[in-house]
């Protein structure tokens, strides 16, 4: 369906958009893939205030709050309050006040105060999603639609399209913005014609709130905004897709072999198209008249990195891996509703990112199913389910924590007859033991590897559980102890493969709860946009009263467990789990840290992961035939796995991206000028 002219959403109506509601009550739907999964209900008065009573579920976990407001004239918040808990179950009490032109405000992780020169909108910390619609209002209203926000940072709003929308009492025309400054990207949201919200989705449909109206047309909405969420990515790669007008020839680069481990200086990189056509050292490279050439200055190239735990949902994602020098990636559970049109546009060009191969996800019914349409209770919806991913080119089954047990095996088999790995969460009341036994080639977390030491004593592993039972017990299992050698032992028996995304269990059971920034990203965070920092981490956990000593201890125990299980030839594979590009190279530095050496850490992230996955004929390391895709580091990571944050430059199938460039272009304060560390001889 195609929009109506954005001219006859002229902004000059945007007083009228964001009149003040009638009082009265909307009820709203929360969705998780498709699932319900709680709902938002907001109220106004007669006097404009407004309470929001939010949940939802996920897992055993999720927010759920009540909010209380009162705005100004120009819908910026004069007073707000807000209790409940966060996704994590902590409880949190949040307020903002304005006296005078004094703003204060306090949270659990954020307590400060402002002289209003200007209108400026509190964002809360702990923002149900309707908060999203009370922000779009206030910039409609607002001179040049911009507004100041606090507790730092700046919004804008502007219009997408109008659409007529299926609601239940009829045709109702929604109106699509874009807000900026939420995010590295743009933030949408439906509003009805008298500018109250009709639906936020976030995360490419994988969560939606959406006005009870309009909940039979959650998908459309869906399919809307992410039409119109490729536009908005299409224009951002093309302005940020550097192509050679002829081959490209790298000089001078010190160059890493994940194979051998070797640095070799003074090599020569000839590309062609795609792929690189010759490897040797400088003074014995030939390249044609037309090559531009690119000098390395010495400078440390190696192959694109991998990162095997993704979930894209949003367009900064791929465009932060890429900047990062994350070339190669495994996608283990996504919306396979809109996924398959994002991979698509990640090959063709159109939206920036990596190489992508994907993961099935599979889960059973129940309180704490995964986010996931695909439950199944029986066999034959457990193979059906494994032949709809195969018929559709996934390469691997993910099952998660509800599946029933009996049907391990089922997946197992199945997924073997056609040809793919079977991989997942170890499922409830089964060790992950009985999951290796069954047929599973791979665990996710290394979590599940403690938890294997406490079973079955520990069962429940759908709940908190699964990460309070590591975090209280984690250091009574040290690599020295018979139980623990017997498992790696078994482990290495199997050929079990190990997913651990270390830097995500370092944010959960090392990090501090009152801090929204994970340690990994303790020095990045820095550089991010103010509200895009607000919420980087899942919440470290918090002791209870008594549990302090070993919540300490578990994550320095998981460290020590990690480097035991490589030296015993336990294959890892490094992946986050978590935010996008930064955290992997988190992921790599809690490797060094636990005492792998750095060249090692290297192979476990180019060329580990390209075998175990099939597909080194291409990737993994750097050599006539493969894939033109490479990373130009300006330090030495072997030395100093630091170094690995210090991208200059970053090649995909020999397309050249400025990783300064895409930082600016996302609202990251660049580590590095952009185009300062690459200069390329003959232009572009």
């Amino acid at each position: 369906m195609r929009p109506i002219a954005l001219l006859s959403l002229s902004l000059a109506l945007s007083a009228a958009l964001a009149a003040q509601a009638a009082p009265g009550t909307r009820d709203y739907a929360v969705f998780m893939q498709g699932r319900a999964a709680g709902e938002q209900k907001v109220a106004t008065a007669a006097d404009g205030s407004v309470q929001v009573d939010y949940h939802y579920t996920d897992r055993g976990r999720g927010d759920r709050s009540t909010t209380r407001w009162r705005a100004n004239d120009d819908g910026t918040l004069r007073e707000y309050s807000g209790s409940g808990n966060d996704y994590l179950l902590n409880p949190f009490e949040e307020s903002y006040r304005v006296d005078g032109a004094k703003a204060q405000w306090k949270n659990p992780a954020e307590r400060g105060e402002r002289e209003l020169a200007a209108p400026a909108f509190f964002l809360p910390l702990q923002a149900a999603p309707e908060a999203t619609g009370a922000l779009a209002r206030a910039l409609l209203k607002a001179p040049q639609h911009k507004l100041a926000l606090l507790p730092a940072g700046e919004a804008s709003i502007a219009a997408v399209g109008e659409y007529p929308i299926a609601g239940k009492r009829g045709p109702v025309a929604l109106r699509l913005y874009r807000i900026e400054g939420l995010d590295f990207t743009p933030r949408m949201v439906w509003l009805r014609e008298d500018g109250e919200t009709a639906a936020t989705i976030f995360a490419s449909g994988w969560f939606s709130v959406v006005d009870r109206e309009f909940e039979d047309a959650a998908p459309k909405l869906t399919e809307l905004q992410e039409t119109a969420a490729a536009q908005w990515g299409a224009d951002f790669a093309k302005r940020l897709t550097h192509a050679p007008r002829g081959p490209l020839l790298i000089r001078n680069a010190r160059l890493f072999d994940p194979r051998d481990l070797s640095v070799s200086a003074g090599t020569s990189v000839l590309i062609e198209n795609e792929r690189i056509v010759r490897v040797a050292p400088d003074a014995q490279m030939r390249a044609p008249a037309t090559a531009q050439t690119l000098d390395a200055r010495g400078r440390f190239l190696m192959p694109g990195l991998w990162d095997v735990h993704k979930h894209y949902s949003a367009t900064e994602d791929g465009a932060l891996d890429i900047a990062a020098g994350v070339t190669s990636a495994r996608d283990i559970a996504n919306n396979f509703d809109t996924f398959l049109e994002r991979v698509k546009r990640f090959d063709a060009g159109s939206e920036i990112g990596p190489r992508v191969l994907m993961a099935g996800f599979i889960d059973g019914p129940g309180p704490y199913a995964g986010p996931t349409k695909m439950l199944v209770s029986t066999p034959d919806e457990a193979v059906k389910a494994v032949d709809f991913y195969a018929d559709r080119g996934y390469m691997q089954i993910k099952s998660y924590s509800s599946l029933k047990p009996e049907l391990v095996p089922v997946i197992a088999d199945r997924a073997h007859a056609r040809g793919l790995r079977y991989s997942g969460h170890v499922p409830a009341s089964m060790s992950a033991r009985q999951f290796i036994d069954d047929g599973a080639d791979e665990l996710q977390h290394l979590l599940y590897v403690e938890l294997n030491f406490m079973y079955p004593q520990v069962k429940d592993t759908q709940s908190m559980q699964r990460l309070t039972a590591v975090a209280e017990h984690a250091h009574e299992y040290p690599p020295e102890a018979p139980k623990v050698r017997e498992f790696i032992d078994y482990l290495k028996r199997h050929r079990t493969v190990l997913d651990p995304t270390m830097a995500l269990a370092e944010d959960l059971f090392g990090g501090d709860p009152a801090d929204k920034t994970p340690p990994g990203l303790r020095g990045v965070a820095e550089r991010l946009p103010p509200q895009a920092r607000r919420n980087l981490s899942w919440g470290a956990l918090k002791p209870p009263h008594g549990q302090e000593a070993a919540y300490r201890q578990a994550f320095p125990s998981m460290l020590k467990l990690l480097k035991s299980l490589h030296d015993a030839g336990i294959t890892l594979l490094p992946g986050t789990d978590a935010m996008s590009g930064y955290m992997l190279h988190a992921e790599l530095e809690t490797y060094a840290r636990a005492g792998i050496p750095n060249a090692e850490v290297l192979r476990l992230a180019t060329l580990t992961p390209a075998q175990v996955l099939g597909v080194d004929k291409d990737r993994g390391y750097i050599a006539p035939g493969k894939y033109a895709d490479l990373v130009l580091i300006d330090g030495d990571p072997t030395k100093d796995m630091r170094d690995i944050r210090k991208v200059d430059a970053v090649f995909k199938g020999g397309l050249r991206f400025d990783p300064g460039e895409i930082e600016q272009a996302l609202g990251i304060v660049p580590r590095k000028a952009p185009e300062v560390a690459v200069a390329v001889a003959g232009g572009e």
